[in-house]
């Protein structure tokens, strides 16, 4: 078949590096793959295989460069938005959402129609919510959250979800969901999961190359934007607790790394935490960390834990709201700790008392990009 991937840029992020492996995974089982990038810039990540068709759709130089598109844009940014906060996107949505239809088939006309469109993330589609096309699978990447007056999200519910297909990447995240979906009296075309690819074979080809920051003590890691999110202060509580002679490697960056490093003085463990900052290719880290372990508040599915399991590094995480417990099945269960700093210090020192674990292929069966991508293309796409 012939597939396109839509992702609101290619900047580094766990999200955008899930639309690359989809994109990758159609090409490895031998079908014509598209990727659509909505911005031009950052351009931190791009297919591993060259089979890839990288296209590029600058979203805002397009909206300024229509008949209408600059009366639209201040109009929603100097009144509307104003009016009702967190909107900008209902009001240019209407107009971003033909102009990426009319370059969508432009692309069309030079390689043939598309089977499937898969829009990734909410952050993607929201802005082309006027584009509707029953080839069009929306994935919900995370779990739904009540940030606004009810009354304004079941609007942007409405305009977003309503007689979609849409695909979950977890069971956590359809359970939340089919939960908004009540409450808002949305009708989705479709609702089911379809997970998150893994590429095995590739992170395992990336976790070889040599990274000489890589601490040679055994160590504890995390992967991990510095947020609120993350919880990388019950991470650092626990640790502290905890008494493990392993050192704690954090990696990521973020608005919150001066905090956690002010965190980890006072908690007296400085000297046993290192934060590493943002790495182009943390599965090195991956791949020479004892274990690897995950403290968030919630989590769509988590694919840091995939990607650790990839490097052949045993896992564990804090029960969340969210896709996790989607990973921990079976004898991984065992793995999984309370969200408390009790809870994961205990959780810490019972994992690393079983060390070394070794990690079997059948945990990550279900993240194959075979089964993944099987589930995109079946026809019909799903039932509801």
């Amino acid at each position: 078949m012939r597939t396109l991937v839509v992702i609101h840029s290619l900047k580094m992020g766990g999200m955008e590096r899930v639309a690359v492996n989809l994109a990758d995974a159609f090409a490895d089982e031998g079908h014509e793959s598209h990727l659509l990038s909505c911005r031009s810039r950052p351009n931190d990540l791009s297919p591993a295989n060259q089979a890839v068709q990288l296209h590029h759709f600058d979203q805002f130089q397009a909206l300024m460069k229509s008949v209408i598109g600059i009366p639209v844009f201040l109009l929603s940014r100097l009144l509307l938005g104003v009016l009702l906060p967190r909107s900008h996107f209902m009001w240019v949505g209407w107009l971003s959402g033909w102009l990426l239809k009319r370059h969508i088939r432009s692309i069309e006309n030079r390689f043939g129609r598309f089977d499937r469109i898969i829009f990734r993330g909410l952050g993607t589609y929201k802005y082309f919510w006027s584009f509707r096309d029953d080839r069009n699978i929306y994935v919900l990447e995370n779990v739904i959250h009540y940030d606004r007056p009810m009354w304004q999200k079941k609007l942007e519910w409405k305009l977003v979800f309503d007689n979609r297909n849409l695909a979950c990447v977890s069971s956590g995240v359809l359970e939340s969901a089919e939960e908004a979906f009540a409450k808002g009296d949305i009708q989705p075309k479709s609702l089911r999961v379809i997970t998150n690819p893994c590429p095995v074979e590739q992170i395992d080809a990336l976790a070889q190359e040599a990274d000489p920051d890589i601490p040679a003590e055994p160590y504890i890691l995390n992967v991990a934007r510095l947020v609120p999110q993350k919880g990388h202060e019950l991470l650092l509580e626990a640790y502290a607790k905890s008494g493990l002679r392993h050192k704690l490697v954090i990696v990521g960056e973020g608005p919150l790394k001066d905090k956690l490093e002010e965190k980890a003085r006072s908690l007296g463990i400085a000297d046993r935490v290192y934060f590493a900052g943002k790495r182009k290719n943390p599965y090195p880290w991956m791949k020479h960390a004892d274990l690897f372990v995950l403290a968030s508040e919630y989590e769509g599915l988590g694919i840091v834990l995939t990607e650790a399991l990839a490097c052949g590094t045993p896992i564990m995480a804090v029960e969340s709201r969210g896709g996790v417990k989607d990973v921990f099945r079976g004898e991984l269960e065992a793995f999984l700790a309370p969200r408390t700093v009790d809870g994961l210090a205990e959780g810490l020192s019972s994992v690393v008392a079983r060390l070394p674990v070794a990690v079997k292929p059948e945990w990550l069966a279900a993240f194959r990009s075979g089964t993944v991508v099987d589930a995109f293309l079946a026809d019909p796409p799903y039932s509801a």
